[in-house]
């Protein structure tokens, strides 16, 4: 039986609209009877998107009693647009109802202060825990179990069907395009005219070849429905693809295969052999990468065996790749980890390149500095990298020198930060970009893809302007060049209206102002002096926390400004912390990592040899305001896995 504090009745559900009910609206007198878990997700969150993944074998194992509603509150002002979450409905294939939203009322009902957070209520409408980010469903699955038996013993528990209704879908040659290349002209599709480029058709999870028309399709790699098979190009099978890349000449005259796809949900790189068509696996194990037990107490989650076979490491939504000469090595956007991995064609290797795996922006040196779900990248022929990093609305540069390399930003504030505003670094803005190229000039283009435009960043004048808008959310930009008798022009692809492009590049750019803006998220209102942080952290059934080696919690806490903490930031075991706050910083971002490790194994008794262990981690970016207030927060409650 679930054990609970006293039972607090589940808020109403209060938004804008629903979706995915056939235009009805929910009410808890609409689900009662069944197990209900509310999924606070926003349609830009990698880990909202890898739980809307976790979930569905857990929808289709208990379809007959449990429901999972979507509640969608978002972070960045594009999102909030109907259309655009219809869209992502659509894009993400989910199948269950979705509750708009948009000026997050529900979300404060429930006191959420993450994406994603589940929380769960019984069928009599009674919450009966709280989850926070990704990896909780081992423990949904006992929680769901338990539940089922108790109100089926009762007679509260109503078999059946539950309220989602599909909705009709419209697409075009491509479904939700992700990233695009040029073809090299040796490879590519035999009678092709001119050039030809290679689109990941990601609503289809097929790699696909488009003549240069951009209107026909010579060659498809992949099939329509999802999931992990190599070999031929007609049965192999992928799962979301994003990035892609063509692998240098000298290394195609020795590998057997001509071009790296990032296999984003599949957590792989696979190469597709373009001769004949065939599919394999270069790296990944198709297990997210998540810190493992050890990782959690070391503190140290970024040290990869450079001689392990890379298709055993871990990697974790893989977006976009691109070809380093610097670092002879292919750099990949690890957006599911907020870092920059490297992999290494020739002999294999697998290792971290940039970023501690924090959530955020920070520059400095690479195994110091922060991102924040890095989904584009582009190399200058000075050797420079250009990342587009998507959360922090940021252009971010990764710059060599001798074997130091360090991480700087061009454009960008921070993880609350976006706006559409051309300027200078401090106060040009951007809204969740996602794909990045260099221009001739060795100026750089941007899809900004939630102010559906593309921008171009001056690295000599340190300007950004406009290139073009009213673009349905421009996810990738790639330079055509047409040779020294034309100008070249700029391929894009537009993910919301299913095609590529062609757009020229202006000579004289616009200039916008639409202003900066800030998340709709309000900042939790502090008293001041000091600030105790609790995470609360409770073992699923048949789990204990592994204490084999001490306290297999912990707590790591910043903040923006860095001066905003006294004391009490950084890493230190257990759940609990207390904070002294500057006086002089009033506004600020609290910065809050918690992990907890269990193994499989009853509470008071030995883990078994062999027992597997789970790590349990969220990344909590919180904005907060200090009011000086006594009646405001002076503590501060985040559930990791809270269970009432």
């Amino acid at each position: 039986m679930v054990d609970r504090a006293p039972r607090v009745r589940a808020s109403e559900l209060t938004g804008r609209a629903w979706l995915n009910t056939g235009g009805q609206s929910l009410s808890w007198s609409d689900l009662r009877g069944k197990i209900v878990i509310l999924d606070f997700w926003s349609f830009c969150c990698i880990n909202c998107l890898h739980v809307l993944d976790e979930l569905r074998p857990l929808e289709e194992e208990f379809s007959d009693i449990l429901v999972t509603v979507g509640v969608h509150s978002p972070k960045f002002e594009h999102e909030a647009d109907p259309d655009a979450l219809a869209a992502a409905v659509d894009r993400y294939d989910i199948a269950h109802p979705v509750l708009d939203d948009p000026e997050l009322k529900t979300w404060q009902d429930y006191t959420a202060r993450a994406w994603p957070t589940l929380v769960v209520v019984d069928p009599e409408g009674y919450i009966v825990a709280h989850l926070s980010g990704e990896g909780h469903v081992q423990g949904l699955v006992s929680l769901v179990r338990e539940l089922a038996e108790e109100h089926e013993a009762k007679g509260t528990l109503h078999r059946g069907s539950g309220p989602y209704v599909p909705r009709p879908k419209a697409e075009g040659i491509l479904s939700f395009p992700g990233k695009i290349i040029a073809v090299p002209e040796t490879l590519r599709a035999d009678g092709a005219e001119g050039p030809t480029y290679l689109v990941t058709d990601t609503g289809r999870h097929r790699i696909v070849e488009l003549d240069s028309g951009l209107e026909r399709v010579l060659r498809v790699w992949g099939g329509t429905s999802k999931g992990y098979v190599d070999g031929p190009a007609e049965s192999a099978r992928f799962n979301e693809p994003q990035g892609l890349a063509v692998l240098p000449d000298h290394l195609r005259e020795r590998l057997d295969y001509d071009v790296v796809v990032a296999d984003t949900v599949n957590h792989r790189l696979r190469g597709i052999r373009l001769a004949d068509g065939a599919v394999s696996t270069l790296a990944g194990n198709g297990v997210q990468r998540l810190l493992d037990a050890e990782g959690a107490r070391t503190g140290d989650p970024n040290v990869i065996d450079p001689d392990a076979d890379p298709r055993t490491v871990s990697l974790s939504s893989p977006w976009d790749l691109v070809w380093s000469e610097t670092a002879e090595a292919f750099v990949v956007a690890m957006a599911g980890t907020h870092q920059l991995f490297s992999f290494d064609p020739a002999s294999g290797a697998v290792q971290v390149f940039a970023g501690t795996g924090a959530e955020g922006l920070q520059d400095g040196v690479a195994d110091e500095a922060w991102f924040a779900q890095s989904s584009g990248l582009a190399q200058a022929s000075d050797g420079t990298l250009w990342v587009a990093d998507s959360e922090t609305s940021a252009l971010r540069r990764v710059t060599f020198q001798g074997d130091a390399v360090s991480v700087e930003t061009a454009v960008g504030q921070g993880l609350f930060d976006f706006g559409f505003r051309d300027g200078g670094s401090e106060d040009a803005r951007l809204q969740h970009c996602l794909g990045v190229a260099v221009l001739p000039d060795g100026s750089i283009a941007l899809a900004d893809t939630y102010n559906g435009a593309v921008r171009r960043w001056d690295p000599a004048s340190g300007e950004l302007t406009t290139l073009a808008r009213d673009l349905a959310e421009p996810s990738d930009v790639l330079v055509e060049d047409r040779g020294p008798e034309a100008e070249p022009l700029l391929l894009v692809v537009e993910t919301n209206a299913h095609q590529v492009v062609r757009l020229p590049i202006p000579r004289e750019a616009q200039r916008v102002d639409e202003g900066a803006s800030q998340t709709q998220r309000p900042p939790s209102l502090l008293a001041g002096g000091t600030l105790e942080i609790v995470s609360r952290f409770s073992a699923p059934t048949g789990q204990k926390l592994d204490d084999r080696w001490g306290d297999p919690t912990q707590l790591k806490v910043s903040s923006t400004p860095p001066d905003f903490i006294l004391d009490g930031e950084g890493a230190a075991q257990g759940l609990t912390r207390t904070l002294k706050l500057n006086p002089e910083v009033t506004d600020a971002v609290l910065h809050v990592t918690a992990r907890a490790a269990a193994c499989d194994g009853e509470p008071g008794g030995e883990i078994p040899d062999h027992a597997a262990c789970h790590l349990y981690q969220q990344d909590w970016g919180i904005p907060v305001k200090v009011t000086g207030e006594e009646t405001d927060e002076r503590s501060m409650v985040l559930d990791l896995r809270g269970v009432n």
